[in-house]
């Protein structure tokens, strides 16, 4: 039986390669991987229903950068797919909590950086108002909240290749718990969207 959290949820949302992966070995920073697979239908459905029910994005510093050095000129672009734009407008209204203890001002508008444990900031985010908390591919975020058993909602897109070695998301370890299937879609390219509630 899965409980219903009580107030805000955490979803967490990353890719990973068939063969457990969330990185390149040779170069983490390198994403020229998931290019062909992020623009499917099925993975363009699977994030805009993450961002709906969300009004606070939370990401690391290195996320952060990339994310919002690139998503804002999304908006208004000629040809840009709906969904692309949705997201994009989405993540520039949206609340914004930066992890980092090097980046003193955030350089973006709605942003707070904040220099404290994963898990506490968390837990203060939780105890105000608003709708879920969605962690953008932050790995070392991610990775900091599943070993705190702090994710609702694990939300992964799977993509047909093996990266062939890089960092997993899954490491030895966490806390043992279980998982309900809260969704499913497969789509262009073998790609596979999957996400699941924590049951507690």
């Amino acid at each position: 039986m899965t409980e219903q959290t009580e107030g805000r949820r955490v979803v967490t949302n990353t890719a990973l390669s068939l063969d457990g992966h969330y990185a390149a070995p040779d170069n983490p920073l390198d994403m020229s991987w998931v290019m062909p697979y992020a623009v499917t239908d099925v993975a363009r459905d699977h994030l805009t229903s993450l961002w709906e029910p969300a009004t606070t994005a939370l990401l690391g510093r290195v996320n952060a950068e990339g994310f919002l050095g690139f998503w804002p000129t999304v908006i208004g672009a000629e040809g840009v797919d709906p969904r692309d734009e949705g997201f994009a407008k989405w993540l520039v209204g949206a609340d914004k909590v930066v992890l980092s203890s090097t980046l003193g001002e955030a350089p973006w508008e709605r942003t707070t950086v904040v220099g404290k444990p994963t898990a506490e900031v968390v837990t203060d985010l939780k105890a105000t108002e608003g709708g879920d908390i969605l962690v953008l591919s932050s790995a070392s975020v991610i990775k900091a909240l599943l070993a705190a058993d702090q994710v609702d909602r694990l939300a992964l897109t799977v993509f047909p290749l093996f990266l062939g070695g890089g960092p997993r998301l899954f490491e030895d370890g966490l806390p043992a718990g279980k998982w309900s299937l809260a969704s499913q879609a497969a789509g262009e390219h073998g790609t596979l969207s999957l996400v699941y509630d924590r049951t507690r």
